[in-house]
């Protein structure tokens, strides 16, 4: 009898039935094939419930079901659900985290993803215990989630997302980028930190070279390094104008470089690849002031003469008069 219900389950496989809209399956871990074939045939995606049961017995494809989220379509050929279910082929998607974004910011691109609210997504990054099981140099996760294009299956974890990021920033730590850090006598977490406040300075990605070399000089002469991105930082919220009032309401906060000594305690952002070789390989230039251009260009000067005179000089373009 088992041979006849096998053999007609063949002939059922072979009619054509034409396929209907997409309909999302999800398949919990542990979930007992009688129950997943229930919801299927429910949801119109199956026909023969019996027979496919005895078929997946048989080639003992019930006990290889991945769990997940599927998108099935309605009236589907029993074999290539079969096939999509026992191969994992969920759906997934596209996460990119563009370079220069903190973790405040990154929490929001992930919860467009992900069920959790923005809030909860960041306070759990901000409490995740990652840093100290990958041995990141600190003071938090800020900074260590490299940005890229990464794709994940639907209903990934918060953890599975967060160590996949932090192991891409880890893979660029090659043998040579060790070796240039131990040839400039910083710390890591020094030149993560450097990389992301040239970053978060940098709007031509060939400037940034330069920029490293203006922050390298003032940290080799003990000046205050006096980076706007750092003082944002503090003050938690981006803007287009950074007022010396603005400055002055944070004062003694460590991030504040126009305030406070040398490099802030970490990161304030997610460096790139581009950042992060500037940081290691700083141009030869003597430069230690920069301002910013309309265009995204900065004025690079050696004196605080000439830094003046270059702010002067923009201020005093006509596209930037009131």
């Amino acid at each position: 009898m088992k041979h006849i219900l096998f053999a007609t389950l063949l002939l059922v496989g072979c009619t054509e039935n034409t396929p209907g809209d997409l309909i999302t399956v999800r398949v919990h871990s542990g979930m007992h094939f009688d129950a997943l074939l229930d919801t299927l045939v429910t949801k119109e995606i199956l026909e023969h419930p019996r027979l496919v049961r005895l078929y997946a017995r048989v080639t003992r494809k019930d006990r290889k079901i991945q769990a997940g989220e599927y998108a099935l379509h309605k009236n589907s050929d029993w074999k290539e659900t079969l096939l999509i279910l026992t191969e994992g082929t969920v759906i997934t998607f596209d996460l990119t985290i563009p370079e220069g974004l903190t973790l405040k910011e990154i929490s929001e691109k992930l919860s467009e993803h992900m069920e959790s609210p923005t809030d909860q997504i960041y306070a759990d990054i901000s409490g995740s215990t990652l840093g100290k099981t990958w041995a990141l140099p600190g003071p938090g996760l800020e900074g260590y989630l490299f940005p890229d294009t990464y794709r994940f299956p639907k209903g990934v974890s918060l953890e599975t997302v967060l160590e996949t990021m932090i192991g891409q920033y880890k893979s660029i730590w090659t043998p040579e980028r060790l070796s240039r850090l131990h040839e400039l006598g910083m710390s890591e977490r020094e030149l993560i930190t450097l990389a992301s406040i040239i970053q978060a300075e940098a709007r031509i990605a060939e400037e940034m070279p330069r920029i490293s070399s203006v922050y390298h000089n003032r940290l080799r002469l003990g000046y205050l390094l006096q980076a706007d991105p750092t003082v944002i930082y503090a003050l938690g919220a981006r803007r287009s104008r950074l007022l010396f009032a603005a400055i002055d309401s944070v004062a003694d906060n460590p991030y504040n470089t126009y305030t406070q000594p040398g490099l802030p305690p970490g990161p304030i952002a997610a460096a790139g690849e581009q950042a992060i070789d500037a940081a290691l390989n700083p141009s030869e230039d003597s430069y230690l002031y920069f301002v910013a251009q309309p265009g995204g260009h900065h004025i690079f000067s050696k004196t605080l003469q000439e830094h003046n005179r270059a702010i002067t000089k923009i201020r005093n373009k006509p596209s930037n008069r009131p």
